[in-house]
């Protein structure tokens, strides 16, 4: 079973980091310089971890723009100049490292199951009953981050799991 991942897109962002840190104010974002943590700040666009030192954005972003009652945005870090992470078949490093909270939704934008995941487990969640039938999976680190999408292909062969919840 084939699946994608996509970060961001680095365009939306591209333009905040010209901003003066005034101007971001009004606009609700925020200028960090990474420090050291581990793991550290998630960029949402490249899908990879801030190094110390770097210029990230801390911005609120509507990831799940659907007319439904889960329609979502949350506050994500964006490393100036990144490109968009979209991959077929691979799971980046900064999600395998996190507990990652997956969710099913249908075509008309209702979540129908959701799951914790530990990063390393992530296709084995995407292979699941519920995804098959899904209109799309979230999935979104646990700890000080957020999403990234990754629609559901049609026609998804999976094998039973246990642990997808229906909603």
């Amino acid at each position: 079973m084939s699946f994608r991942i996509t970060g961001l897109p680095a365009e939306d962002f591209a333009a905040l980091f010209a901003l003066s840190d005034e101007e971001l104010a009004r606009r609700g974002a925020v200028r960090q310089i990474a420090d050291g943590r581990v793991p550290s700040y998630p960029c949402r666009v490249s899908l990879t971890d801030a190094r110390a030192g770097d210029e990230l954005l801390l911005v609120n972003y509507e990831h799940h723009p659907v007319s439904s009652p889960y329609r979502m945005r949350f506050a994500v870090y964006v490393r100036k100049g990144e490109e968009t992470y979209d991959k077929v078949d691979e799971v980046p490093e900064q999600l395998r490292i996190r507990t990652l909270a997956v969710r099913a939704f249908n075509a008309e934008a209702m979540m129908v199951g959701w799951e914790l995941v530990d990063g390393h487990q992530l296709e084995a969640a995407i292979e699941r009953p519920v995804c098959r039938s899904s209109g799309g999976l979230s999935a979104r680190p646990l700890r000080r981050t957020r999403v990234l999408r990754r629609p559901c292909q049609p026609g998804l062969k999976a094998r039973s799991r246990r642990r997808f919840r229906p909603v």
